[in-house]
């Protein structure tokens, strides 16, 4: 009985710990450099509770009521394995995470646009219509820009030809921000929604003093090469750090339409379950296609 009771106690002083400590802490390091590591993926499938690392590699993960000592919190980076972690393991002290190096191994592609006699496309649109539908990427529920870490909104595109990504570009209608910081990620469409990433480098980019208007992310120093067979793929754009231009500073949205035959794809944390709307947002490719 006296044995019973101190299991007993134990569990309960153990859930009580949890409920008290909402929020998990720590770094994440490359296991065979030691080096932190910048912008790592990290949330809890299906429990709308994600993040990503900061330029530091530090990273905090606030916990909503969803979560249970015994889910795993997942750790996912471009060129590293992923590992997994018992939210239970990550409680009540700061943890540093180290991540595996996993070689890639990518089929050979060599290029030439005369062989291939590759000519110009433009895939999605790249129209502002008349900027009556903005694409939020903040929602009346999120109290502090940090909320928005890991963050995606983004496309589905129909390719149906071998592609060479040349750039991306989108239209942005409001922004609050001093800096923003944003990654690139392309994916596979399976069953309708996005799945694996199919490119093997971080594609990070930096959208200053407010801008407005039209942005371009150039590709071409990634050589993304889209082989013949992947008739469809995601592209998304997500929230990795921000720098506001006053403390109310909430606001940035891409101009959208609401389409029968388009495809517009979200998630608000990482990890988290992909939802897609007949949305058509003004995000567009320009691509050498054969």
């Amino acid at each position: 009985m006296k044995k019973f009771l101190l299991i007993f106690s134990l569990l309960v002083v153990s859930y009580v710990g949890f409920c008290q400590s909402r929020q998990l802490t720590g770094e994440v390091k490359s296991s065979f450099t030691n080096h932190s590591l910048p912008y790592v993926n990290i949330g809890i499938s299906n429990k709308t509770v994600g993040t990503v690392s900061n330029e530091k590699g530090e990273f905090r993960l606030d916990l909503n009521e969803k979560v249970s000592p015994g889910d795993t919190v997942l750790f996912s980076c471009i060129g590293f394995k992923t590992e997994k972690y018992l939210v239970s393991d990550l409680s009540n002290q700061e943890k540093v995470i180290f991540l595996m190096p996993q070689s890639t191994v990518l089929d050979e592609v060599v290029l030439s646009a005369q062989k291939l006699k590759l000519k110009p496309k433009s895939i999605g649109r790249s129209s502002k219509g008349l900027g009556l539908m903005h694409s939020n990427f903040y929602s009346y529920y999120e109290k502090d820009v940090d909320d928005r870490l890991s963050k995606e909104r983004g496309m589905k595109f129909k390719i149906r030809r071998a592609c060479y990504l040349q750039d991306l570009n989108f239209n942005i209608t409001s922004n609050d921000f001093k800096s923003l910081k944003f990654r690139v990620n392309i994916y596979k469409v399976e069953n309708g929604l996005p799945t694996d990433l199919i490119i093997n480098q971080n594609i990070i980019f930096e959208i200053k003093d407010t801008y407005l208007g039209w942005f371009k992310v150039d590709l071409q120093p990634y050589d993304i090469y889209i082989k013949d067979g992947i008739e469809e793929i995601a592209v998304t754009i997500q929230w990795l750090e921000s720098v506001k231009t006053r403390a109310n500073s909430k606001y940035f949205a891409l101009s959208t339409a609401s389409s029968l035959t388009h495809t517009a794809y979200f998630r608000d944390k990482a990890m988290d379950s992909w939802k897609d709307s007949g949305q058509n947002l003004s995000f567009y490719l320009n691509a050498m296609c054969e």
